[in-house]
């Protein structure tokens, strides 16, 4: 018999890993879901989303990432999926986060709920078949995702400077990739226009927030190191290798300037690969201006719930 999903019928895990708010944002989440079950300091996300599937009790789980802060209204939430359009048993619901450095609302650590079954048998990230690109530093391209329009968190990485570029380095390497693989500059410009949008917005807006010019330094620095060079893709999914990296960030910018480096990066993207951004970001006013009025596209049409 057909029934309603309903958010609380399903095991919820606070998903973390090293992030410098993740206590803070526990104890938040504590205090709205007090039976919120978390997974913590597992290395790969395969392993991770496959920790938190082996301690589900129910047969779809949602993850709620270490960066984020959700709206309590989400408890509330039930959605009558079309039973003819869906298998859910092989679809990841998917909410969109909004960003707190760039005002961007898209799937990028939003709240994801994940088919059991499906997650135990998946191969991704430090699991994928080395043969599988699409798999290396992102979930498998033939699970279907219910993109859903509603927002339900904010994300918050940007609580230190690390944090902050290593979300948008991680960023800037993805949207320039085309279904996970690399491509050529002709094959990059004709990306889909929301990923390449959301990349111009990473790499231009973010003054006026905490570390936020560390997010707009890390998406022009991944962006070049992915479309100018040969550095290796599959890193980004290595937290670890990115720490290590961000060490060797930390020692440069002792005799560097962050305004000068950010501006480097934006003249070589705008000379290599015609980046349309400017070569200096968005001032701190001219970047609250833009979060103020920009309207974040819709996901898509959801035609596979039913209407009332």
């Amino acid at each position: 018999m057909h029934k309603k999903f309903l958010v609380r019928d399903h095991d919820i895990f606070y998903l973390s890993y090293d992030e410098p708010n993740a206590e803070k944002n526990y104890a938040d989440i504590c205090n709205k879901i007090p039976w919120v079950k978390r997974v913590h300091g597992v290395k790969g996300s395969d392993a991770a989303h496959k920790a938190c599937a082996e301690r589900a009790e129910t047969e779809r789980f949602t993850t709620v990432d270490g960066d984020n802060i959700i709206n309590p209204e989400w408890l509330d939430v039930e959605i009558d999926f079309d039973p003819d359009t869906v298998d859910l048993t092989t679809s990841v619901v998917s909410w969109c986060g909004y960003n707190v450095v760039n005002g961007l609302i898209y799937g990028n650590g939003g709240l994801k709920c994940w088919p059991k079954k499906y997650v135990l048998d998946m191969k991704t990230h430090e699991n994928a078949d080395p043969d599988d690109v699409a798999a290396q530093i992102d979930f498998c391209w033939d699970i279907r995702y219910l993109q859903m329009n509603q927002t339900y968190s904010d994300v918050y990485n940007n609580h230190t400077p690390q944090q902050a570029w290593r979300a948008g380095f991680r960023e800037g390497v993805k949207m320039s990739l085309d279904r996970g693989s690399r491509v050529n500059l002709d094959d990059f410009k004709k990306n889909h226009w929301k990923n390449l949008n959301r990349m111009y917005i990473w790499q231009m807006v973010g003054a006026d927030a905490d570390n936020g010019l560390w997010a707009i330094y890390g998406a022009r620095q991944g962006t070049y190191l992915t479309m100018c060079t040969d550095w290796d893709i599959v890193n980004t999914r290595d937290f670890e290798y990115l720490n290590e990296m961000w060490k060797k960030e930390e020692e440069n910018f002792k005799t560097k300037s962050l305004d000068a480096e950010i501006k480097r990066l934006g003249e070589i993207l705008i000379s290599d690969i015609e980046l349309p951004i400017g070569s200096e970001p968005l001032t701190e006013s001219q970047s609250k201006f833009f979060k103020q009025v920009y309207q974040n596209p819709v996901r898509g049409v959801e035609s596979f719930i039913i209407k009332k």
